[in-house]
Parts: structure tokens; C-alpha cells; sequence
């Protein structure tokens, strides 16, 4: 290839990419555009009940659909929700495709790196399921096992950060491809948030169980770097509902239990735009 159609090729891929940079950018709505447009985007998860599921009339519904009804309505528009596989939150996200996550967004340092979390609105544990009979104390009982999590999850950090080289993690879609994997056989145990061990007893009555906690994280609101506005009104809105007490009765019906006590900061992981 000669000098000049080098240049030619490289001029047009930085033009290909800075005009997909751009019309990503144009699509990023303020609060207000939103309020003009009168419909709210709301990226979610489609298949992790009880946080984000469809449900048998087709609907959008659970913890994550509710709250961000909630949220919608606070702003005065109607809400659209756009399901999302776990790998795809964030790039949703932040090409515009999706105005905001409700999305069982744990908190973490890295995906803080990429988008702003609000204050934290749920809490959850993550943990080891697998066979009743296979008995399991501690990490280091997982030598040579297979196990399955989703992938770009809370649960593959947590896992893979405890097993270290001593077992195989395998790396599904989303948390259904990850329990299905386990149920058929195809990984010997699962990383799971705290319910899992409904859905795999729903599958399979009596033959799984919850065998270690790793850690609990919480979940955020995920809006676009450096966003003042919407950070400022999600984080208001999760104050009003905390205070009224519709995020407890909330995470009552979904969760059955009450909820959480929330920290005030987690290091490395601001809450508000400076």
C-alpha cells in the first residue's frame, strides 16, 4: 500500500470515528431536552429477577422497572425501557442510547472510571451456589472447579478475585445463560447475587445451595460522566423516596426485606459531580 492511500485510509477512519463520536454525543440529552422530549430511556436488565425482568404480559417489571417509574414520573415524562445484556450497560450508556441505568449497577471503582453513580439505593450479596452435595468452606475447596458468572458482573470481579488461578470462570451473557449453565451441567458452580438461590430452587427444587459470601455491594444510578444535572436530580429523587418511605416499600415487595442502611461514602467512588 502506498504512502498516500495510507493517509487517504487513515484520514477516513479518524472521520468515520469522530463523526460516530459525535452523533453519539448528539443524542445525549440533558434533563431538560428530556423533559421537552417527554420520554425517559431507561437502560435495565431484561432477565435477573427480581431487579430487572420482563413479565408474563410482556411488560418491563421488578425493583429496577419501579423505581425508575418512580423517577419518570418525578420528572413529568413517560418512561421507556430498553432491556440490556450486563456487558452492554455502559456502552449503552454512554453512546446515548439509553438516557440512564437502572440496571443493577454495582458500585465499583472501575465502572466508576467510566460512568457517575448516584448515592446507592440497593444493596446485594454476592455468593457461591452449587450442589448440596458438594461440600464447599472456603475458596481454596475450588480447585480445579468450572464457575460460571456473567460476564463484566459484580459477580465475575468477586469471584475471580477469590479464586485466584485455582479454579476455571467461565463467562456467560447474562445472569439466565449463567444459572442455565449451571442447571445443565456445563459449569460446576455459579457466582450469584442474593437471588439466585430462588431461581436455581425454582429450577431444581432442593438440589442447589448457597455456599459462601464473597462480599455485598451496592447498586447506583449510572448517568454519563461529568453530567451535573442528572446526577443532581437522581440524587434528590433517591433522597425524596428514601425519606417517604416508597424505596423501602419498594424494596419490600421485591425483596422481602427492609431496607438497607446505606453508606454515607465508598472510597474512590463519588456520588456527586464536582
Amino acid at each position: 500500500m502506498n504512502t498516500n492511500r495510507r493517509k487517504f485510509l487513515g484520514l477516513a477512519l479518524a472521520t468515520a470515528t469522530f463523526a460516530a463520536v459525535g452523533a453519539a454525543a448528539a443524542t445525549a440529552a440533558s434533563v431538560e431536552e428530556i423533559k421537552s422530549k417527554g420520554t425517559l430511556v431507561v437502560g435495565i436488565q431484561g432477565d435477573n429477577a427480581p431487579w430487572g425482568f420482563v413479565n408474563s404480559s410482556g411488560k418491563q417489571d421488578g425493583f429496577d422497572a419501579d423505581v425508575a417509574t418512580l423517577f419518570a414520573k418525578e420528572l413529568g415524562v413517560k418512561v421507556q425501557f430498553q432491556p440490556l445484556a450486563v456487558a452492554n450497560r455502559i456502552p449503552a450508556l454512554t453512546t446515548g442510547k439509553v438516557d440512564i441505568l437502572f440496571a443493577t449497577m454495582a458500585m465499583t471503582e472501575e465502572r466508576a472510571k467510566a460512568i457517575q453513580y448516584s448515592k446507592p439505593y440497593a444493596a446485594n450479596t454476592i455468593s457461591l451456589y452449587a450442589a448440596k452435595a458438594d461440600a464447599v468452606k472456603s475458596p481454596a475447596d475450588l480447585a480445579g472447579w468450572e464457575i460460571g458468572v456473567p460476564k463484566s458482573s459484580s459477580q465475575d470481579k468477586a469471584v475471580t478475585d477469590a479464586v485466584g488461578s485455582k479454579a476455571t470462570v467461565r463467562r456467560f451473557d447474562d445472569d439466565a445463560a449463567t444459572i442455565q449453565a449451571l442447571i445443565s451441567g456445563q459449569v460446576k458452580a455459579v457466582g450469584g447475587n442474593q437471588f439466585y438461590g430462588q431461581r436455581l430452587d425454582a429450577a431444581s427444587a432442593g438440589t442447589y445451595e448457597r455456599k459462601i459470601d464473597f462480599l455485598t455491594t451496592y447498586n447506583g444510578v449510572g448517568t454519563r460522566l461529568g453530567e451535573k444535572d442528572w446526577n443532581e436530580t437522581v440524587n434528590a429523587f433517591l433522597d425524596k423516596i428514601k425519606g417517604n418511605g416508597e424505596l423501602a416499600a419498594i424494596t419490600k415487595k421485591w425483596m422481602a426485606i427492609d431496607l438497607p442502611k446505606f453508606p454515607e461514602s465508598i472510597p474512590n467512588i463519588p456520588f456527586t459531580v464536582k
